[in-house]
C-alpha cells in the first residue's frame, strides 16, 4: 500500500479536491505563498522531482506498463507474484513485531511465512491468510517510530516517490534480513518490479481524486503520511483534537458582509 490500507485513510484528504472555483484574490495568494510545511523543507526541490515521476516516469514508463502487465497477465497470476513477493517480508515484519514489544503481531507474521512457504507453495497462495492468521505488514520504520525517532524531512526520490529520511533508512534495513538478503541482483529487480506494478495498479481508482484535486503533490504527501500513522499504530491512530473555533470570527465576516 498492505496497499490496501491506504484507501481508508484517504477520506480526510477530501478537503484537498475541494474548494472555492472563485479566483483567489492577492492576500490570498500571498497567504499561499507565505504558507511552509515543517515537514517538507526541502520542497523546492521535491515539487521538481514529483513533476518528473508524475508528468514523464508515471506518463511514459510506469503507467503504460502497468496497462501492459494487467492485459497480459491474469489477475490470478498477478495476486500470486504479489504473494510471493510479500511472504519474502514476513521475517522482516517478524523481527520488527518482536522489537516493537508485539509478541501476537511477530507470532501472527512468523505463522504466515510458515504456512504460505510451505502449504502455499513458497508464498504463491495466500494459505495463511484463509486461515485467520492476516498480514501484518511491521517494518523497521514503524519500528524507529516505536522508538520515538521522528520522520525527518519529506523526500521525493525519482522513481520512487514520496518518503521520509527515517522511512528510506529503515526500507534498507529491511532488505538486511533472511531471506532478503540472500536474493541475488535479478531476483531483488523482480521484486521490486512486482511491488511496483501492483503498486500502480491499487493506484488506478484514484487517479481521477488525483487530478481533481487543487494540489497533487499536497494530495501525495497528507496521503503519504496518513498512511504511515496509519500502520504505525496498527490501523487504530489516534483522532486529532478538531482545533478550537472563535466564534468571533465568524461574527466579524458576517459584518463585513453586510
Amino acid at each position: 500500500m498492505r496497499k490496501s490500507s491506504c484507501f481508508a485513510v484517504l477520506l480526510p484528504l477530501v478537503l484537498l479536491v475541494t474548494g472555492c472555483a472563485s479566483k483567489p484574490d492577492n492576500k490570498q495568494t500571498q497567504q499561499q505563498t507565505d504558507y511552509r510545511d515543517s515537514r517538507d523543507p526541502l520542497e523546492t526541490i521535491n515539487r521538481p522531482l514529483w513533476d518528473f515521476n508524475y508528468d514523464i516516469l508515471d506518463k511514459y514508463v510506469l503507467r503504460p506498463a502497468t496497462v501492459g502487465y494487467m492485459t497480459v497477465v491474469p489477475k490470478p497470476a498477478r495476486k500470486g507474484l504479489v504473494n510471493v513477493a510479500n511472504n519474502l517480508s514476513e521475517p522482516a515484519s517478524f523481527l520488527n513485531g518482536t522489537l516493537q514489544a508485539k509478541p501476537d503481531r511477530a507470532a501472527i507474521s512468523a505463522g504466515r511465512f510458515l504456512v504460505n512457504s510451505t502449504l502455499g507453495l513458497f508464498g504463491l497462495f495466500d494459505v495463511a491468510t484463509r486461515i485467520g492468521l492476516v498480514e501484518q505488514g511491521e517494518d523497521f520504520s514503524q519500528t524507529l517510530a516505536v522508538w520515538g525517532v521522528g520522520d525527518g524531512p519529506y523526500l521525493m526520490l525519482p522513481a520512487l516517490g514520496p518518503t521520509t529520511v527515517r522511512d528510506t533508512a529503515g526500507g534498507l534495513v529491511d532488505t538486511l534480513y533472511f531471506p532478503l538478503v540472500l536474493l541475488n541482483t535479478p531476483l531483488t529487480l523482480t521484486r521490486a518490479a512486482i511491488n511496483a506494478l501492483d503498486g500502480r495498479e491499487q493506484l488506478m481508482s484514484m487517479e481521477s481524486m488525483l487530478e481533481e484535486s487543487l494540489d497533487p503533490y499536497a494530495f501525495i504527501k497528507e496521503s503519504y503520511y496518513q498512511r504511515q500513522l496509519f500502520k504505525i499504530y496498527d490501523g487504530n491512530p489516534p483522532k486529532q483534537e478538531e482545533p478550537e473555533v472563535d466564534e468571533s470570527v465568524f461574527d466579524d465576516l458576517l459584518d463585513d458582509l453586510e
